[in-house]
C-alpha cells in the first residue's frame, strides 16, 4: 500500500487514501495508526478525515422519520461528504470540516482541519465505496483504498461491547448491535465497489444469523 504512494508523496502529490468497513470494524484504529507511523517517522505529513462529522442532525433525522436507522446512509450528508473530499484532494488551501462527537451524540461544525501541507490523507469511514447514490462519486477520489471486514460474528460483540461501554443494558446493546448495526455492516460489505486491499470476509451472509 505505501509503495503506491510513496512516489507521489515525496514529490509533494496530495493522494487519499481510503479505509472503508462496518461500524466497529477499526476503522478508525487503522487510519491512526497509519498517519502516526507516517508522521512518527518523518517521513510524510498525514492527516485523517473522518466521515462521522457528516452525520445528519438528530433534528433532521426525527423531520424524516429516520432517528431509529441513525448509522444508515441516507442518515448521512453523502453530498456534501463529496463535495469536502473533492476540495481536500485538489488540495491549495487549509480546509475545515465537522466532527462528530459521539458522547454528546452530535456534529461540530468546523471542528477539524486539513493543512494545505498535507500530502496523504487517510480517510475513514462506512460508505466510502458504496455502489449507490452520492456515495458512488467517492470511488474516483481515492488512489488507494481499504475494506475491513472481520467475521460477523466478532463484529458483533465488538459491536454489543460498544453501547455496554455506553451505559446500555446487555439486552438493549444486543438488540442495537443485531439490529441497525449489522443492518448497516451488511449493506456495507455487500454493497460496495471493491476495494483494492480486503482485510477479512469479502461478502457477509443475508439474514439473522451472524
Amino acid at each position: 500500500m505505501e509503495s503506491r504512494l510513496g512516489n507521489d508523496l515525496t514529490a509533494g502529490r496530495r493522494r487519499v487514501l481510503a479505509i472503508a468497513g462496518p461500524p466497529g470494524s477499526g476503522k478508525s484504529t487503522l487510519a491512526s495508526h497509519i498517519v502516526e507511523k507516517l508522521n512518527g517517522a518523518g517521513r510524510y505529513a498525514a492527516a485523517v478525515l473522518p466521515m462521522d462529522g457528516f452525520h445528519l442532525d438528530n433534528a433532521a433525522l426525527d423531520a424524516r422519520a429516520l432517528r431509529e436507522i441513525k448509522g444508515a446512509p441516507e442518515t448521512f450528508d453523502a453530498e456534501g461528504f463529496v463535495a469536502l473530499v473533492r476540495r481536500i484532494r485538489q488540495g491549495g488551501t487549509d480546509i475545515r470540516y465537522p466532527l462528530f462527537d459521539r458522547a454528546q451524540d452530535r456534529t461540530r461544525p468546523g471542528a477539524g482541519c486539513v493543512t494545505a501541507d498535507t500530502p496523504l490523507i487517510v480517510v475513514e469511514g462506512n460508505y466510502l465505496l458504496l455502489r449507490h447514490g452520492a456515495w458512488a462519486d467517492l470511488r474516483a477520489l481515492f488512489d488507494v483504498t481499504v475494506m475491513l471486514a472481520p467475521p460477523l460474528a466478532e463484529l458483533e460483540a465488538r459491536l454489543v461491547s460498544r453501547w455496554l461501554d455506553h451505559g446500555l443494558s446487555r439486552d438493549q446493546a444486543e438488540t442495537r448491535a443485531r439490529g441497525n448495526d449489522l443492518t448497516n455492516a451488511r449493506t456495507v460489505i455487500n454493497e460496495s465497489a471493491e476495494a483494492d486491499l480486503i482485510l477479512g470476509e469479502p461478502r457477509y451472509p443475508r439474514g439473522d444469523a451472524p
